[in-house]
């Protein structure tokens, strides 16, 4: 083969390079910004997955790696605005799991005190009451105020439930994030090895 006929083939391969790379920084790009609207957590692991690009591909491409450390800044950003704002949903299903929780929590501890205050009242309607009642209002009153006692029961039971998904879900989140950081660890000193070694 001529030098003459190797130089467009040569040419082609590095084009064909080129595009590749250029698809690759595509789709990690839509994956970065799809992961800002979801107000998902940047990580390589995360964005490579997501991008269908190996994690060294961020690590050793330049503009790859840009774009990932910008969207990180951003999330790190958009997470303390989050943070002063009213809470909204964080970084991922498991996140959005645990404050689901939370908000359900607050939401039967109001309503526990609610049915319970709606008890005393009705046990100071009954003891007011309780001479001037045909047998049959005392027996109705005395009817509900037992049911009431069995929905305060359930309500405490359904916080009971939720405080112990919280306290899971809490678990899972700490647990996820170690593991994250220790792989990122993992892998950033690998690739550090690598490009060490003659």
């Amino acid at each position: 083969m001529t030098a003459g006929a190797g130089e467009p083939q040569t040419a082609a391969a590095i084009e064909s390079r080129r595009a590749a790379i250029a698809a690759m920084l595509g789709r990690v790009d839509q994956a970065l910004q799809q992961m800002r609207r979801e107000h998902a957590a940047v990580t390589a692991a995360a964005a490579a997955r997501r991008a269908r690009v190996s994690r060294s591909f961020l690590y050793q491409n330049a503009e790859a790696r840009a774009l990932v450390t910008a969207a990180a800044a951003g999330h790190a950003k958009d997470a303390g605005d989050r943070a002063a704002a009213p809470a909204r949903s964080e970084t991922g299903p498991w996140r959005e799991r645990a404050l689901n929780a939370e908000s359900e929590l607050k939401r039967a501890h109001g309503e526990i005190a609610a049915q319970r205050g709606q008890i005393g009242e009705l046990l100071g309607r009954i003891r007011d009451l309780e001479h001037d009642l045909p047998e049959d209002g005392i027996q109705r009153t005395i009817n509900e105020n037992h049911t009431l006692r069995a929905q305060v029961r359930q309500l405490t039971q359904d916080n009971r439930r939720t405080e112990e998904r919280l306290a899971g879900a809490r678990d899972t989140n700490r647990f996820l994030d170690k593991r994250i950081a220790g792989l990122e660890a993992d892998l950033l000193a690998t690739t550090r090895g690598q490009q060490e070694a003659p």
